[in-house]
C-alpha cells in the first residue's frame, strides 16, 4: 500500500488496508531468501503507516508529510527526535496552524545530546537510533475523549488487537481521564492503572505547555518476563507501551504555578517499530518484517548466521543503515563535529560490527536499495538521495578499514614496552577513539589477547570532558534561531508578499520598524534598523542566493531609507536592513521601493548559472553528485557538491562546455507551479532536507536529447531565486577553482557575463605581456617557455657539476683552503665552497673519499645568509683510529654551532658562523695532528 496522501489538508478517502491478526498476531513478512530478488514484497510496517495515517485522514486529519531530521525552527535539538517537534511553536502559542488536526508519520533519530540511544541499540529489544513515530494532534480542537476514543478504535477495531491484551495508564491525579478510559475501552478498573509522577506527566520544558497523559501498553503475555508498569519489575518486556497520549491543558509559569491553557491540545506519538512487533506477534522489534529483510540481507552478504554472537553485529547493522541513509537524505554528511559527527559514530558503530562479522570490503552501501525498497515509497527522498547515500557509505567504509589498520598500528607504539596486567590509559584510549576514529571495544578486543588492560573510567572521563566542550560550543540547528519577535510580527501583519519575479519596483505600506531588536514606531535620519512591507519586489537572502541592496522613499515626506540587505524570516517575512539617510519614517507610510538593478541583474545571471553547472557535473561526474550548498552573489557565484575526490583538468573543461554549450542555445528560463511530488516526478532536483510546501516553483532551462526528463528538458530544479529570462542573458560561464572544503564534498567558483568577460581579459593581458617578454608571439609562448625551462635545468646541472669539479680540483678553492694536503701520515682534504646546496655536499664527501683513496675529507659550504654547513668523511680503512663524528663536533665549534651527527664514516654539523670556515677546518687538522702524535684514537668515546 502507498503512503496516504500528504499534501492536503482535506481527509483522503478510506483505503481498505487496516492490517489485522487475531489477538494482534498477525504474521507475514519477506522470507530471508527472497531479499535477493527485486520482485520482493513490501514490508507490513508500510501497510500500518498507510493504515494510520488514513484512518486519519478518515476523521478529519491533515494528513502531513515528516518534517527533515534537522530541525528548523528549534535550535536545543540536534535532530527531530519526537513527532511533536514540527509543532513546538504551534503549542508554545508563536505560531497558529492552518489547520485544526494533523496527522504524521515523522522520522525521528535519538543518536546525540540528551537524547541518546546510540550504545544501547542492538543490545535491547526496542532501542533504535533512527525511529517513526506516528502521531495524531489537535489544536484547540478535540481534547481527552475524542482522542482515547480514536486511539481505541483504531488499535482493536482497524488492527484488531485483542483489547484483552491491553492496559491503560493515566496520571494519578486525571480523574476525568481515568473515567473515560474505562467508559471508550470497557476494561475493568484493574486495567484502568493511576500513575504518580513524571511518567504520566509531559512537559515541554521547565516551563511552557504541560500536562498529563494517557499511555496505552499492550501485555505480550505470561511467558515474558517483566510486571505491569509502576509495579517493581515494570522494566522488564512483558508490558509494552504502545501509544502516549498527552493532554497539554495547563501552562507552566516561572513562579512554579500552573494556569489552565485557553486553547488544550492533544499531542500523541506511538513508534510504528513497537506496533509493527505486537501486530506480527513478536515482542522484539527486530523479528518485525521491515527489520528482518534488512537483517537478511547482511547475513546473506557475511555469511554469518543471525543468532548468537553475530547477533547484535546483524542488528546495529540494519538499525544504523536506516540512521546513516535517512541523515544523509536530509543533507548531513561526515565530519569531525556537530552533526557530521554523530552521522559518523553511527556509520562507524555499524562498520565496526561488519568488520566483526568478517567483511573485508565495503559492506553497508550495498544494503542500501534493500531499505530504499522497504521504505522508499513512504520516504521518497530515500530515492531520490540513494546515490548519493551509497557513495558516501562506500567513501566512508572504506576510509573506515584504512583507520582500523592505522589504529592497530597506533595502538602498538601506545602499548610498546607494556607488559601483561599493564592498562592503557584511558585519555590514550580516548585519544585514539576521538582523533583517529579507532572504537573503544576495538582497543579492548586488540589489547585482550596481551593480557593488557584499558582504563575504562579514564577513557569516560575524557569521553564526558569532550562531551561537556560539545555542549558548550553547540550553537543550534538548522536556520536562525526563531524569535518570538518575528513571530509576533508574522501572526500580525502576514507574510510578505513578494513581487521581485516579475518587478524590480513597487509601493509598499510600511507594517513595522524594528530598531536594536525591539519594535518601534518611527525610524528618523541616522536610525540603523529594519524595515516590513505588506508587499516588495526585494528578494530576501535564501537558497544561497544573497538579499538585495536599493532604496526605500516615502516622498511625500522627503524620507529615504538604503536599503543594505534584504533577510527572510519564518520563509517568508521580509526584512528590509539598512539605515535611514533622510527624514522619518513611520509605521502605516505608503513608500516606494526600487531595487539595484545592476546588482540584481548580476545575482540572476550566476544564479541560473549555477542551476546549469549542477546539471554539468551530474552529467559528468555521476548521479550522486547533489548541491550542498551555494552562494549566489553579484561578482561570483560559489557552488559546493557532493563528489569523493578532486576533479581533473578535462572533467573542469567539460563541466564548463556543457554549460556555455546551454547558454549558447539562448533557450527561455521558465518558471512553474506544480505540486512538490510532480516536480519531482517531471524530474525536478530538489535539495535533500529541504522543507518545500504544498506548492513549489520550478525552474526549468536548457534543451537536451540526452535528458530523460520531461520535454527533454535539460535542468530543471525546485528553485525560489530569481533568474535570467533567456540562458543566453548569462553571457558566459567560467570557472576559476575547484577544490575540497570538506570530507566528500567540492567546491566550485565561477563567474559569469561581465565578471567571466573581464577575468578572461586579464588572463588574456597576461599571456600577451609573457609573449612580449619573450619576444613571441601568443601562440608560441608555451613551445618558448618549455624551450627555455629546459635549458635552465641543462644549465642547472652543468653548474652544480662545475661547483663539484671546482670544490674538488687542485689548488685552492675560493681562495680559502688548500686541496690536499698531508697531516702527519694522513691525507685531508679540507675546502670551504660557496654556492653549494647543502644536499650537495654529502656528494662532494663521496666524490673526494673516492679520489683519495684514503684519507679524511672536510668541507665547510657558506651560505648566501652567511650561515655554514660542514660535513667530514673518513674512508673506511681509517675509521678503526678517526671518528667523523667527534671531528665534525670539533669543527662545528669554531663555527659557532654545537653537537653533531652521523657516523664513524659521515658525520655533518652547521653554526651561525661562515666566515670562520677556515678555522674550523683548521680545527680538524690539528685534531687528526694530535691523534698521531701519541694521543688515545679519535672515537664516539674517547677523542
Amino acid at each position: 500500500m502507498t503512503r496516504a496522501k500528504q499534501t492536503t489538508a482535506k481527509p483522503a478517502s478510506a483505503k481498505d488496508a487496516s492490517v489485522k491478526g487475531a489477538g494482534g498476531r498477525a504474521t507475514g513478512g519477506a522470507s530471508a531468501a527472497s531479499v535477493k530478488h527485486t520482485s520482493l514484497a513490501s514490508s507490513q510496517v508500510n501497510d500500518i503507516r498507510a493504515s494510520f495515517l488514513d484512518f486519519f485522514a478518515r476523521n478529519d486529519h491533515a494528513v502531513l508529510p515528516s518534517s527533515p531530521l534537522v530541525p528548523r525552527h528549534d535550535p536545543t535539538l540536534m535532530f527531530t527526535n519526537s513527532g511533536m517537534v514540527p509543532f513546538k511553536n504551534v503549542f508554545t502559542g508563536a505560531e497558529k496552524p492552518p489547520y485544526p488536526r494533523a496527522a504524521t508519520a515523522q522520522k525521528c533519530v535519538r543518536a546525540g545530546g540528551k537524547h541518546n540511544d546510540l550504545d544501547n541499540v542492538g543490545y535491547t529489544r526496542r532501542h533504535h537510533t533512527f525511529f517513526e513515530m506516528l502521531g495524531n494532534f489537535a489544536f484547540g480542537d478535540y481534547f481527552k475523549e475524542r482522542a482515547l476514543l480514536l486511539a481505541w478504535e483504531l488499535l482493536t477495531r482497524d488492527f484488531a488487537i485483542d483489547k484483552t491484551r491491553l492496559l491503560i495508564t493515566v496520571f494519578a491525579e486525571d480523574d476525568e481521564a481515568a473515567a473515560l478510559a474505562k467508559k471508550i475501552s470497557g476494561l475493568p478498573e484493574s486495567k484502568i492503572l493511576r500513575i504518580a509522577g513524571s511518567d504520566n506527566f509531559w512537559s515541554m520544558g521547565p516551563t511552557g505547555p504541560c500536562g498529563p497523559c494517557a499511555e496505552i501498553f499492550y501485555d505480550h503475555g505470561p511467558e515474558i518476563q517483566g510486571g505491569p508498569p509502576g509495579s517493581a519489575e515494570a522494566e522488564g518486556d512483558r508490558f509494552v507501551e504502545i501509544w502516549n497520549l498527552v493532554f497539554m491543558q495547563h501552562d507552566h509559569r516561572a513562579d512554579g504555578t500552573r494556569a489552565n491553557l485557553p486553547h488544550p491540545s492533544i499531542d500523541t506519538g506511538m513508534g510504528i517499530e513497537r506496533l509493527a512487533a505486537v501486530l506480527q506477534g513478536t515482542h522484539d522489534n527486530y523479528d518485525i518484517d521491515l527489520f528482518k529483510t534488512l537483517i537478511a540481507a547482511s547475513v546473506e552478504l557475511t555469511g554469518k548466521p543471525a543468532q548468537g554472537e553475530a547477533k547484535p553485529c546483524h542488528r546495529i547493522i540494519a538499525d544504523h543503515l536506516r540512521a546513516s541513509s535517512f541523515l544523509i537524505a536530509d543533507g548531513v554528511l561526515p565530519a569531525n563535529e556537530g552533526r557530521g559527527y554523530v552521522l559518523r559514530r553511527i556509520m562507524r558503530r555499524a562498520m565496526r560490527q561488519a568488520h566483526v562479522l568478517g567483511a573485508h570490503e565495503p559492506l553497508m552501501y550495498r544494503l542500501v536499495p534493500i531499505l530504499v525498497h522497504e521504505m522508499g515509497r513512504a520516504y521518497p527522498e530515500l530515492e531520490r538521495g540513494q546515490s548519493l547515500i551509497e557513495e558516501t557509505l562506500k567513501l566512508e567504509e572504506t576510509r573506515f578499514h584504512e583507520t582500523l589498520e592505522r589504529g592497530l598500528k597506533l595502538l602498538d607504539d601506545a602499548t610498546e614496552g607494556m607488559t601483561r596486567g599493564a592498562t592503557l590509559p584511558g585519555e590514550v584510549a580516548f585519544k585514539l577513539y576521538d582523533t583517529y576514529g579507532f572504537p573503544y571495544d576495538l582497543t579492548e578486543d586488540a589489547l585482550k589477547s596481551r593480557g593488557i588492560g584499558v582504563d575504562a573510567e579514564g577513557f569516560a572521563t575524557s569521553m564526558e570532558r569532550q562531551r561537556a566542550e560539545a555542549r558548550k560550543s553547540w550553537a543550534g540547528s538548522g536556520e536562525a534561531a526563531t524569535d518570538t519577535l518575528w513571530f509576533e510580527l508574522k501572526e500580525e501583519a502576514g507574510a510578505t508578499e513578494f513581487l521581485g519575479y516579475a518587478s524590480e519596483a513597487a509601493d509598499g505600506e510600511i507594517v513595522a520598524l524594528v530598531k536594536e531588536g525591539k519594535r518601534v514606531l518611527e525610524l528618523h535620519r541616522g536610525d540603523r534598523g529594519g524595515v516590513l512591507v505588506n508587499q516588495t519586489p526585494f528578494y530576501g537572502e535564501s537558497g544561497g542566493q544573497v538579499g538585495d541592496r536599493g532604496s526605500l522613499c516615502a516622498e511625500k515626506k522627503d524620507a529615504a531609507f538604503s536599503v543594505e540587505d534584504t533577510k527572510k524570516k519564518l520563509g517568508s517575512l521580509f526584512v528590509h536592513e539598512g539605515i535611514m539617510t533622510k527624514g522619518t519614517l513611520t509605521v502605516g507610510d505608503t513608500v516606494a521601493l526600487e531595487v539595484d538593478h545592476g546588482r540584481r541583474t548580476a545575482t540572476r545571471a550566476n544564479h541560473s548559472a549555477t542551476h546549469l553547472l549542477h546539471e554539468a557535473l551530474r552529467e559528468v561526474l555521476g548521479d550522486h553528485v547533489a548541491q550542498k550548498g551555494s552562494l549566489v552573489e553579484p561578482g561570483r557565484l560559489r557552488f559546493d557538491f557532493s563528489h569523493p575526490k578532486p576533479m581533473t583538468q578535462d572533467e573542469i573543461k567539460a563541466v564548463e562546455d556543457l554549460a556555455n554549450a546551454i547558454i549558447l542555445q539562448n533557450a527561455p528560463v521558465e518558471t512553474h507551479l506544480m505540486a512538490p511530488e510532480d516536480a519531482i516526478a517531471s524530474g525536478a532536483l530538489a535539495l535533500f532536507g529541504e522543507k518545500y510546501g504544498d506548492e513549489v516553483r520550478v525552474v526549468s532551462m536548457g534543451r537536451s536529447e540526452e535528458s530523460g526528463k520531461a520535454d527533454q528538458v535539460y535542468s530543471i530544479e525546485l528553485c525560489g531565486g530569481t533568474h535570467v529570462g533567456r540562458t543566453g542573458d548569462i553571457g558566459l560561464l567560467r570557472i576559476a577553482s575547484e577544490g575540497g572544503i570538506a570530507s566528500g564534498v567540492r567546491r566550485i567558483e565561477a563567474l559569469t557575463g561581465e565578471g567571466a568577460r573581464a577575468y578572461l581579459t586579464a588572463q588574456a593581458e597576461t599571456v600577451r605581456e609573457a609573449a612580449e617578454l619573450l619576444k613571441v608571439g601568443p601562440d608560441e609562448l608555451i613551445p618558448r617557455l618549455a624551450a627555455i625551462l629546459d635549458e635552465r635545468r641543462k644549465l642547472e646541472r652543468q653548474l652544480v657539476e662545475a661547483k663539484r669539479d671546482l670544490a674538488l680540483g687542485s689548488g685552492k678553492s675560493d681562495g680559502e683552503a688548500s686541496a690536499v694536503r698531508e697531516v702527519g701520515a694522513i691525507k685531508l682534504l679540507a675546502r670551504t665552497v660557496h654556492g653549494v646546496a647543502p644536499k650537495d655536499l654529502r656528494g662532494l664527501v663521496d666524490d673526494a673519499k673516492r679520489q683519495l683513496g684514503s684519507g679524511i675529507v672536510a668541507i665547510v659550504g657558506v651560505s648566501d645568509e652567511g650561515k655554514a654547513g660542514l660535513v667530514v668523511g673518513v674512508t673506511d680503512d681509517l675509521t678503526q683510529n678517526f671518528d667523523a663524528v667527534e671531528l665534525v663536533r670539533a669543527g662545528a665549534e669554531a663555527l659557532g654551532g654545537k653537537g653533531g651527527g652521523g657516523r664513524p664514516e659521515f658525520a655533518q654539523a652547521g653554526g651561525p658562523d661562515g666566515a670562520k670556515a677556515e678555522a674550523a677546518l683548521a680545527a680538524i687538522g690539528d685534531r687528526i695532528a694530535t691523534a698521531q702524535a701519541g694521543a688515545p684514537a679519535l672515537s664516539a668515546g674517547g677523542a
